[in-house]
């Protein structure tokens, strides 16, 4: 820890200057119509499906562990004409494979290279799973990477993951955890907050979300706050877990949306795909 305590309290305090002031580059409008793309190439046909939507989307780009920036200069470029922009540092399931300097590095890395066609920086994902390694130094990457983004006057983000009975150590329970790890100044600060949830990985339970996101929005009562991913792999259940889900009515404070379907880059490219057109209605049907 001592290597990265003197950047968290000098960046800390730019953080705090930072949360005054409105995060510079484009303002995302509510409510938020989130896809994901893990995989960019096809690039046309992705950009005709995401311009071809009723409403302007945000896209998540999914950012590969141990990829240079510069791959996805081109993409992200093109995306950000047709789409607001997410950029998640790295996905969750690839965190244990950085050391703490290794995740700051990276973080350096890309928003110095993306920092001009990335509207919200996605520092860490599904930051409570079991999976992500040691607890210390996933808090150490949450907090650098947050700081490092607010240094620069830019949009952050932090994605949890509900498992609510579906956890293996209770210290992973989403509010749990986030109350215990999730830092005061953070937690006043962010300007997202997400809730990553795939019901095939829970037991198939449909949580009271207005009652989750009730409670969310207390533990982060300044931050906008949605779902920040959701999909099936389950090919029968699709048209209907996405209809459900952009469809859902939320009415807690700052809630906006989200959703940023998994799939979307497999289920909705090209746009003469069947769940292209189930995507579409659900966004034209979703609550404004």
């Amino acid at each position: 820890m001592k290597a990265f305590i003197p950047f968290c309290i000098a960046s800390l305090c730019s953080v705090v200057s930072a949360q005054t002031s409105v995060p510079s580059g484009r303002i995302v409008p509510t409510p938020i119509y989130g896809v994901t793309v893990d995989d960019v190439s096809r690039l046309s046909d992705i950009t005709r499906s995401l311009s071809s939507l009723a409403y302007r989307p945000t896209t998540r780009i999914v950012f590969d562990e141990f990829v240079n920036p510069d791959y996805y200069r081109k993409p992200a470029v093109e995306i950000s004409k047709v789409s607001y922009v997410m950029g998640e540092i790295l996905d969750s399931y690839y965190v244990k494979q950085y050391s703490v300097d290794g995740y700051i590095q990276r973080t350096n890395q890309y928003l110095n290279a993306l920092s001009d066609v990335v509207d919200i920086w996605e520092v860490a994902n599904e930051v409570n799973g079991e999976w992500l390694g040691a607890n210390a130094d996933v808090v150490a990457k949450m907090t650098n990477a947050y700081n490092i983004v607010k240094a620069q006057n830019k949009t952050a983000a932090v994605t949890l993951y509900y498992n609510q009975g579906c956890w293996s150590q209770s210290s992973n329970e989403m509010f749990k955890w986030a109350e215990a790890n999730v830092p005061a100044y953070m937690k006043q600060g962010l300007d997202y907050v997400w809730i990553s949830y795939y019901e095939d990985d829970c037991n198939g339970l449909k949580p009271n979300w207005q009652q989750v996101f009730d409670k969310l929005h207390v533990m982060f009562p300044n931050s906008k706050i949605g779902f920040g991913e959701v999909g099936t792999s389950r090919k029968t259940k699709k048209a209907e877990y996405l209809t459900r889900y952009y469809t859902m009515k939320i009415t807690t404070p700052n809630y906006v949306g989200g959703h940023f379907w998994w799939y979307f880059r497999q289920d909705m490219v090209p746009v003469t795909k069947e769940l292209w057109t189930t995507l579409n209605a659900a966004i034209k049907a979703a609550p404004r």
